[in-house]
């Protein structure tokens, strides 16, 4: 009796620990019968089943879940090959058709590599380098990810963004790339020089300008101020000369002498001289 008791126990724990499941808040069901798919449960919190093998259980994530796609290789309008490294953020919002459609989480993550490089590829091709690699790369992606969102629809699955890393060039092209990037510079360079070289010189030229102004200007007064001096001079030995003519023809004799005559010079002087006169004197 006791040992009928222990295996009536032992199968009723049985048959709820394979009827009775809780369900995570982070989870979502969908019940199978015989293999076919029932109903799904999306609300947490324990749920009945009917025993194994008749009903199962197959669980799938309800969280918001993030693919890194593989770097591949994108051709822009203007013929630009690019190396485009992206990212996917994707949920299973109908986990039946999810089940009928992909089954798995593997096969779901390589259909959205297919749908998202070729969305990708379709909406990159409509545009040149610059527009992808500057501020129109977010208008591009939402563009992308309404593309990928609608494709995505008909498998359960929800794509909420799409979004690139980084856009690379392929080695091939870094080289010619930078080798006209540092052309541009250069001649950028070679353009302000020329410019600066060409402001140095009417800056120059306004100076010398000026400078030949000033000079002339200066010049000119000195020269002004120099004829008032010597006509005041000369007024003055004017005035000087009619006040005592001999007097003053004295002064000036004595003057060209003492301009003429050192201590190396020998002076012969005839008899009349007027100098010979006041040496003697």
């Amino acid at each position: 009796m006791k040992k009928l008791t222990i295996i009536i126990v032992v199968i009723i724990a049985l048959i709820l620990f394979t009827t009775i499941f809780k369900v995570d808040v982070t989870e979502q069901v969908v019940i199978l019968q015989f293999g076919k798919p029932v109903h799904t449960i999306q609300n947490p919190g324990l749920h009945l089943k009917l025993p194994a093998p008749i009903q199962n259980a197959v669980f799938f994530d309800k969280r918001l879940l993030e693919y890194d796609v593989q770097p591949a290789e994108v051709l822009s309008t203007d013929k630009k090959t690019l190396i485009v490294d992206n990212y996917v953020r994707w949920k299973i919002v109908d986990p039946l058709l999810f089940l009928q459609t992909l089954q798995t989480i593997p096969t779901a993550i390589t259909r959205l590599d297919d749908i998202v490089y070729s969305e990708i590829r379709r909406e990159l091709g409509l545009h040149n380098m610059a527009d992808i690699i500057t501020d129109n790369r977010e208008q591009i992606m939402d563009t992308v990810t309404k593309g990928s969102y609608e494709a995505t629809l008909p498998y359960g699955i929800e794509i909420v963004d799409v979004r690139i890393k980084r856009v690379d060039l392929p080695e091939e092209n870094e080289a010619s790339i930078y080798a006209r990037m540092q052309a541009e510079r250069e001649r950028q360079a070679n353009q302000y020089r020329s410019e600066g070289d060409e402001e140095s010189q009417k800056i120059v030229a306004t100076t010398e300008k000026e400078k030949t102004i000033i000079l002339a200007d200066a010049y000119k007064s000195a020269q002004e101020t120099r004829g008032e001096g010597e006509a005041i001079a000369l007024g003055i030995y004017a005035k000087a000369y009619s006040a005592d003519p001999n007097f003053y023809e004295f002064l000036r004799t004595l003057e060209t002498y003492k301009s003429v005559i050192d201590t190396s010079t020998t002076l012969v002087l005839p008899a009349d001289s007027k100098l010979f006169e006041l040496l003697v004197k």
